[in-house]
């Protein structure tokens, strides 16, 4: 997974370099995003019929080999943007399938009452990796981008082994359906059948997509701070350590009690600091202020990751899965298409402000208008497929 995020950021980086545009940043974002969205119904039922572990360390394997191939286009000198996003495309296909594979496979881990601790560890080993390759990546980035995406290949190819041996609690549970428009739909039939599901996975859908400052970072190094060139990778470890330090305290004191409100209350801060980030001038700052807009997105993140797979029937969980990596790349690389537009239409800082307070406004509407989601106060409250419509 942090060969995925060290992509985006060093592609991000590169663009910027040679257009200058922050439109262009939001079209990298875009064309990872794409294919995850017209995958989802056939990769989540992939996930179902066959071995996770498999699937997902093909697409890393997948991943490892468009890394090099882009590497190979950086080292000779490729300056137009179009090769570039042909092969973003491509690796969000291979990042389609991997999504609903690892993503349902930590419940078939552990007991599913271990499930609330094993998230958060998760998690943290996540953000310490995101911490340490965006600096690792960055100082390689200085010596040529192309040593970048040779490193990026590594580490998915690391990926690919370590994940095709993982050892099961419980076995999966592969569906045996012939493959049909109907068998793809159930994640999305479940999704949209449940409450709790549809809230959870939409609040992070339209709130993260409306707030995805984060992938400005090599606008905002460069216009509002006027910082050196590695400054996006300091970001973005700033965010990883915030976002780490909220993982293992969550991993040491799990939330037990509340859950809906502080799942509100996280997005809700999370939109507040997004509108600070406009206002800084000062590197410092604004790196405290990432670190501190990550450790509240790891608090919603943890919530909805837990909630998810204790709401899904093991059988249908890469159908449910994938479509929640959609809702989750919708967030991501479509909310740094979304933040690539409104820079480019009102200037960068005005553009934080708006995704701030949009932010806010959808935690709002869904605090009024999901009375579920406000009311859920235990994880042991969720059963598999819990209340359908």
């Amino acid at each position: 997974m942090s060969g995925a995020v060290t992509l985006a950021i060093a592609l991000g980086i590169y663009v910027y370099e040679i257009t200058g545009r922050e439109l262009d940043i939001g079209l990298v974002g875009l064309a990872e995003f794409l294919p995850t969205f017209l995958l989802v119904l056939w990769a989540g039922a992939l996930a179902d019929r066959v071995d996770r572990r498999k699937l997902a360390c093909a697409g890393y394997l997948a991943e490892a080999i468009i890394a090099l191939l882009i590497m190979i286009y950086v080292a000779k000198g490729g300056t137009a943007i179009w090769p570039i996003i042909t092969l973003t495309v491509a690796f969000g296909t291979a990042r389609g399938f991997v999504n609903p594979a690892t993503r349902a496979l930590p419940a078939n881990v552990v007991p599913r009452s271990d499930l609330p601790r094993l998230i958060p560890a998760l998690s943290t080993v996540w953000q310490l990796s995101a911490i340490i390759s965006p600096l690792i990546v960055g100082a390689v980035y200085g010596l040529g981008a192309h040593w970048t995406f040779l490193a990026i290949a590594g580490l998915d190819t690391i990926s690919a082994l370590t994940i095709r041996n993982i050892q099961l609690d419980s076995p999966q549970t592969n569906t045996l359906e012939r493959p049909s428009l109907a068998n793809a739909l159930g994640g999305l039939r479940l999704v949209r059948q449940t409450p709790l599901l549809l809230a959870v996975i939409g609040l992070d859908l339209f709130a993260v997509l409306l707030g995805g400052v984060i992938a400005l970072a090599p606008a905002i190094s460069t216009n509002l701070l006027s910082a050196g060139e590695s400054a996006p990778f300091w970001l973005r470890s700033a965010g990883a350590v915030g976002a780490a330090i909220t993982a293992v305290a969550l991993a040491r004191t799990p939330l037990t009690a509340h859950i809906g409100k502080t799942l509100l209350q996280a997005v809700a801060i999370f939109g507040a600091l997004t509108i600070l980030v406009a206002f800084s001038r000062n590197l410092v700052i604004t790196l405290f202020l990432f670190a501190a807009l990550a450790a509240a997105d790891m608090v919603s993140v943890f919530i909805r990751a837990t909630i998810v797979p204790l709401a899904t029937p093991d059988s249908l969980r890469g159908r449910v899965l994938a479509v929640e990596a959609v809702f989750i790349g919708a967030s991501n690389e479509l909310g740094a298409f979304e933040s690539g537009i409104t820079a480019e239409w009102f200037g960068l800082a005005p553009a934080i402000i708006i995704s701030g307070i949009a932010t806010i406004l959808v935690v709002l509407l869904f605090a009024i208008f999901v009375p579920d989601l406000r009311k859920l106060n235990h994880f042991d409250e969720i059963t598999d497929g819990m209340e359908p419509i």
